[in-house]
């Protein structure tokens, strides 16, 4: 795991490097003078916003498998999920986090876990339908690395549901002894999401918000340092760069998803100083979005009194929240 981490710190820090130091510093400081602080707290905003609605969309995913995780509750374990983006390696340490926490509140584990799982699939689905879109609309400015980036992404979507498919139909006596429970529990949690397709819907339908909304904030902020594209080019360039960022080579995507970004700009006549700028002016703003999910989780923890979520047992024999 340490190796990993010092792995993934290594990509970042070095692509980071070798980015400042390719680049012109006197066009990345320009760039970044331009954004006033009033159009980086609109951005900041923007992106607390969009994950107010994002922690509206879990707890629905995560009781939809019958956990009961009461609003509160939820908001406290997003914004330490925030936080913990900022510190662990990738969004999934931030996933991990928050669904432990649910289930130690909830004592369901397989809905925490399943919620957590859906949520996430649910941001990509609703981040590769957006790239459609924009496809769609700039037939003429998208480059072969994007067509061939969205391929790629498509194909591995394909496999990821056939996966899942695969895995659904394997009796549950053709498991290894040990994984039979927890998957027979999955399994029981999966078929409650299924039984409300109004919540997998919800779900789409607020990611497609949510990844939208980041795209316009980010347009701003692309005017802002000086970036001048139609709005199509980005709903194709920056949900690219973000599921790029995704894959585990870096730290939460640090350096990756900015150079990524910066590449799939330039064939639109955009130099790539302005593309990087963009996307290190949008990781501050991540930066200030985690602090606040931080203090949200104080907030709800009680201050400076840390309390560990316990899970209560209700008459039926069954857990309820306290």
């Amino acid at each position: 795991m340490r190796r990993r981490v010092a792995l993934q710190a290594a990509v970042s820090l070095g692509l980071l490097a070798l980015l400042l130091g390719v680049l012109p510093w006197p066009g990345l400081r320009a760039a970044w003078s331009r954004v006033t602080w009033g159009v980086w707290l609109g951005a900041l905003a923007g992106f607390l916003a969009g994950h107010v609605l994002g922690a509206v969309k879990w707890r629905a995913l995560v009781n939809a498998g019958r956990a009961a995780l009461r609003p509160g509750d939820a908001a406290g374990y997003y914004g330490a999920a925030l936080f913990a983006n900022l510190c662990l390696p990738g969004v999934v340490g931030g996933d991990l986090l928050r669904a432990g926490l649910a289930a130690r509140r909830t004592g369901r584990t397989e809905a925490a876990i399943l919620g957590g799982v859906a949520d996430r699939l649910s941001d990509v689905a609703g981040t590769a339908l957006l790239v459609l879109g924009g496809a769609l609309a700039a037939r003429g400015v998208l480059a072969p690395t994007a067509a061939r980036l969205l391929e790629v992404l498509v194909a591995l979507g394909a496999l990821a549901a056939l996966a899942l498919v695969l895995a659904t139909r394997r009796p549950l006596a053709r498991w290894p002894r040990r994984l039979r429970r927890p998957v027979g529990r999955t399994l029981v949690a999966l078929r409650y999401l299924l039984r409300r397709p109004g919540a997998a819907l919800l779900a789409l339908g607020i990611s497609l918000v949510m990844q939208a909304g980041f795209v316009l904030v980010n347009a701003q902020l692309g005017r802002a340092v000086g970036i001048t594209v139609p709005l199509a080019v980005w709903f194709v360039a920056w949900p690219l760069a973000k599921l790029a960022g995704l894959v585990p080579i870096s730290l939460g995507g640090l350096a990756v998803r900015d150079a990524t970004l910066a590449a799939l700009l330039a064939p639109a006549g955009v130099p790539v100083a302005l593309g990087v700028a963009a996307g290190l002016v949008w990781q501050s703003v991540l930066l200030g979005g985690g602090l606040v999910g931080a203090l949200v989780w104080w907030w709800h923890s009680g201050g400076l009194r840390l309390r560990i979520p316990q899970p209560v047992r209700s008459p039926a024999g069954g857990s309820a929240a306290r």
